[in-house]
């Protein structure tokens, strides 16, 4: 069980719900170890974040056959209430909490990759496997995602100075 924090992490970002964080990373790793046989040696923890991906939009998938994924459109996300917020009220845990506020308020494609690259610091090729994307989405995706969350937690970023 060396991977059980690194997956309940990731369900608890997909899901934003401890309790359905507890149920896919309990599904996932009876996958995990139904299908261990089909393990190739490759990285175990990527090949777990894979599975609780997996079990997460197969849950996503039942609750809402009908899903439609939503683009990010920079237009309609940039706005949030972090940029009412001054700069000096920015510290310690009020800061951890804009982020994590932030992070939760990404659209899932990007706030996956921001998991998977910055809290459990897989490299984008493990990315990119665990996702099933090319490197170059994983990429463009985390830069997006960055510089949204950069946006959002400085709003200063990107206006004209007058």
């Amino acid at each position: 069980m060396p991977h059980l924090d690194a997956a309940y992490d990731l369900a608890r970002w997909l899901t934003r719900r401890g309790a359905d964080a507890d149920d896919i990373v309990q599904e996932s790793f009876v996958r995990a170890l139904r299908f261990f046989a089909s393990f190739r040696g490759e990285n175990p923890r990527s090949w777990l974040l894979a599975i609780v991906r997996d079990c997460y939009f197969q849950r996503l998938d039942q609750a809402r056959p009908e899903r439609s994924d939503v683009a990010f459109d920079e237009e309609i996300h940039t706005g949030s209430a972090a940029s009412a917020i001054p700069d000096s009220a920015l510290r310690g845990e009020e800061q951890r909490q804009l982020l994590r506020g932030a992070i939760e308020r990404l659209p899932l494609e990007f706030r996956e990759i921001v998991v998977l690259r910055e809290i459990q610091d897989l490299s984008y090729r493990e990315i990119a496997e665990s996702v099933g994307i090319p490197i170059g989405t994983v990429m463009s995706r985390l830069a997006r995602a960055r510089g949204w969350l950069q946006r959002t937690l400085n709003p200063t970023i990107g206006k004209d100075t007058e």
